[in-house]
């Protein structure tokens, strides 16, 4: 018994992941409430009194340490990557880079924004004068603490979107939900699950006709743009039914352990909703 005990509290590399990108959400949701800006609603306040400066880098220089051996894993000089890019985001605190991020991220050396490049894996050099506010901000943010400014839906990061679930505008109980019914999946496992959470802002901004037939799509930034996920009321317990109504009407035509790992999962996330309302 024991034996089982011990080897069930392990912290596996997914759910340490987990855990360091809340540790980084919490910290830098700070610094952004310190200067009128809104962080994650999950985040929660940090038991220290250490200035926030050196909680900065060190919340930093934790996450990064972990991806060393996972999305930098492949990156050439990416002990120097760590400690520069720490740096820049403590330069960032002090000089007023996440009040007026464009003029912080305009005042770099091309070696310093080619840093910002590489952390966020940016295909093309950063043109500062083309990045929206979110744009521009997120680059000075580490990956999984970036934040839907704009409450869109979707997470600006340089030029690029990105969609994850959950982000800065999910509810706490939700999180909390959700990283109870995610824990231990493998990457690809989530991956799947987090699709499913945020295709209603991608199918929302698709128009088809009577028949349904594809008519044409809105992209970010028209103003006919939706996030039916930002609608007051939103039920995500909905959600998880929706999901569990939807494997139940296609049962007969989907793979048995597909059908059952859906089950467990829409049903654990909906029972654990349940208990953290």
């Amino acid at each position: 018994m024991k034996i089982e005990s011990a080897n069930a509290s392990i912290e596996t590399f997914s759910d340490k992941r987990v855990r360091l990108g809340h540790d980084v959400q919490n910290i830098f949701s700070q610094v952004l409430e310190a200067v009128g800006r809104e962080g994650y609603q999950s985040a929660e306040a940090t038991a220290t009194e250490e200035p926030l400066t050196e909680q900065i880098a060190q919340s930093v220089s934790n996450w990064f340490d972990l991806e060393l051996s996972g999305r930098y894993s492949s990156v050439e000089n990416r002990h120097q990557l760590e400690q520069s890019f720490g740096e820049l985001v403590v330069r960032a605190h002090s000089e007023g880079g996440y009040i007026d991020p464009k003029t912080f991220l305009n005042n770099l050396t091309s070696d310093e924004l080619g840093v910002v490049q590489e952390v966020n894996f940016l295909a093309k050099p950063i043109q500062v004068d083309s990045l929206t506010e979110e744009g521009a901000l997120n680059l000075l943010i580490p990956p999984p603490a970036q934040v839907d400014l704009n409450r869109d839906g979707l997470t600006q990061t340089g030029i690029g979107y990105g969609i994850r679930f959950p982000d800065s505008s999910t509810p706490a109980n939700v999180v909390r939900a959700w990283d109870a019914a995610t824990q231990g999946m493998t990457f690809e496992e989530k991956g799947l699950r987090e699709l499913q959470m945020v295709l209603p802002v991608l199918l929302a901004n698709i128009v088809t006709d009577e028949n349904g037939a594809y008519v044409r799509h809105y992209d970010p930034g028209d103003p006919e743009w939706v996030n039916p996920m930002a609608v007051a009321g939103y039920s995500y317990s909905k959600v998880s039914q929706d999901q569990l109504d939807s494997l139940n009407y296609f049962r007969s035509q989907m793979n048995p352990l597909r059908y059952d790992e859906g089950i467990q999962f829409w049903s654990s996330f909906q029972e654990r909703l349940s208990a953290n309302e």
